[in-house]
């Protein structure tokens, strides 16, 4: 809970997700072709906090790239694409660790839908008694869902120890979740588990794999720019520079 409540008391700052009504606590947009991108919040203290997340509409069915951050929408969101797809949930990814992204595993789970992380997220889930994925799977996977491929990478810690990106060539559709910042964040917000200088590699591993990105798509707040990745590797170096500049000063 202490975890939780750091995590929100820095996006509390980012957010834009104020003045949003209970009548919008699950907001889906379309993004291009079969994708789409959906928005819960969580409350904290009466702050609504934005989480953004992904699911993508394939022939054998629908699968979610990280779980609502908001548990009470967990079946709102399968009830969503039920009727404006008219297609079952098959398969839920979570990217890191942290409820924002793998909160749902114990929820889809029983639900029968196929939930995914990489082994490091299953050890720390493990570590923290958390409901674990029902398939690890390998750093570098790539899977084929009905007409769409799609490459599931972990680049190395970050935001996270465990955070990992999906990259859909075809489309040029990159899914960043936490390990990458909205173009519109100030600072990198929560880092009670990230490594910084490990991130600045990671995201420069991401660059020189994944080219030209027509979508970038990531954890929180506006998601419209194709900015955000270099946006955080911006950050992270700002950041880097002032912890620097504060050692030799001491």
């Amino acid at each position: 809970m202490q975890k939780v409540a750091s995590i929100v008391l820095f996006l509390v700052g980012l957010s834009n997700a104020f003045g949003q009504s209970k009548n919008n606590a699950l907001q889906i947009s379309h993004l291009t072709g079969d994708f789409y991108v959906y928005k819960t919040f969580y409350d904290y203290k009466g702050n609504l906090i934005s989480a953004n997340a992904m699911y993508l509409v394939t022939e054998k069915g629908v699968v979610l790239f990280d779980a609502p951050w908001d548990e009470t929408q967990f079946q709102p969101l399968l009830d969503s694409i039920k009727a404006k797809h008219h297609k079952e949930v098959v398969m839920c990814f979570g990217t890191h660790s942290h409820d924002d992204r793998s909160g749902g595993f114990g929820f889809y789970k029983q639900k029968g839908i196929k939930t995914y992380s990489i082994q490091l997220t299953d050890q720390i889930l493990e570590k923290e008694g958390k409901n674990r994925a029902e398939f690890v799977i390998p750093n570098d996977t790539t899977f084929t869902v009905g007409q769409h491929t799609f490459q599931v990478y972990y680049p190395g810690k970050g935001h996270a120890p465990d955070n990992i990106v999906v990259w859909f060539d075809k489309e040029k559709v990159m899914y960043g979740g936490c390990f990458i910042k909205s173009a519109e964040a100030k600072d990198l917000g929560y880092l009670g588990d990230a490594d910084v200088k490990e991130w600045r590699k990671s995201i420069k591993k991401v660059q020189a794999k994944f080219k030209s990105p027509v979508y970038i798509i990531p954890g929180h707040d506006d998601w419209t720019s194709t900015d955000s990745l270099y946006h955080t590797l911006k950050l992270v170096e700002k950041y880097l520079a002032e912890k620097a500049s504060g050692r030799k000063k001491s």
